[in-house]
């Protein structure tokens, strides 16, 4: 059930990081992007990618906290009654 929990926090997280990131990039370039007042000396795909993650952490938090506060996600699996899956 732990490892059900966790796809369903990441999956999710995944594809809405691909949307946000893909949203945020189209308008802001890394060359314009600055970091306590100085341009980053990495790459525009290092931007990227540590964008990604950055944005991925973010969203798995998102639904990571939808999960937690879901009811009867924790419910004993033996009984349906009380389970949502």
């Amino acid at each position: 059930m732990k490892y059900r929990l966790f796809i369903w926090i990441m999956w999710p997280s995944f594809l809405v990081s691909i949307l946000a990131e893909g949203l945020f990039f189209s308008i802001v370039h890394p060359a314009e992007l600055l970091f306590f007042g100085n341009h980053p000396n990495i790459s525009d795909e290092g931007i990227y990618t540590i964008g990604f993650f950055v944005i991925w952490i973010f969203c798995s938090f998102s639904s990571a906290l939808t999960a937690y506060v879901l009811p009867g996600i924790n419910a004993d699996a033996k009984n349906p009654d009380k389970s949502l899956i």
